[in-house]
C-alpha cells in the first residue's frame, strides 16, 4: 500500500496525537516515516534595521528547534520499529513546504492533523491541512 509517509508536525497538542497515530499506521503498513517541519523563512528585509537577528543566526535557531522536535518523533518511531528520519525546510507558506517536501522526498502519502475548524472560522482562518488537500497531487490522510 504506502511505502513512505510524510508527517507534517508543528509541535501542537493535536500534532503530538497525530504522531502516535502515524507511527502506528507506518508500523501496520510497513512504511517508513518522515516527520517534517516547515520553518519560517527569514522575516526581515536584509537591508532593514541592523538590530534584527542575522539571517544565518535566525536559520540556525529555528532549524535547531525543529530538529529537537523531530528527534523526539524519531525516538518514538524507533521504539515501535518504524524506520524514521526527520526533515526540515523553510517556506513562505507551510502548505507549500509540505507539498514540496512530499514531492522531493518521494512520499506516497501525507498523514497530517487537522484542527477541525469548520464554517466561517475555517473559511476565514484557512487551514494548512485544507490547503494541502486542495493542492496536493498525492493522497492526504487527515487525522482528527
Amino acid at each position: 500500500m504506502f511505502q513512505h509517509i510524510l508527517l507534517p508536525v508543528d509541535g501542537s497538542e493535536l500534532s503530538h496525537k497525530a504522531v502516535s497515530a502515524a507511527i502506528e499506521f507506518a508500523r501496520a503498513t510497513g512504511a517508513r516515516l518522515t516527520p517534517y517541519m516547515c520553518v519560517e523563512e527569514y522575516p526581515y528585509v536584509l537591508s532593514s534595521d541592523s538590530s534584527h537577528e542575522k539571517k544565518e543566526v535566525f536559520r540556525q535557531r529555528v532549524e535547531a528547534s525543529a530538529r529537537q522536535e523531530l528527534s523526539r518523533i524519531e525516538s518514538a518511531a524507533a521504539l515501535a520499529g518504524v524506520p524514521c528520519t526527520g526533515h526540515v525546510s523553510a517556506a513562505a507558506a507551510p502548505f507549500r513546504g509540505i507539498i514540496n517536501a512530499a514531492q522531493d522526498l518521494g512520499s506516497d502519502v501525507i498523514f497530517m492533523a487537522s484542527h477541525g475548524r469548520s464554517g466561517i472560522s475555517g473559511l476565514l482562518l484557512g487551514s494548512e491541512t485544507q490547503k494541502v488537500l486542495t493542492h496536493s497531487t498525492i493522497p492526504v490522510l487527515v487525522f482528527r
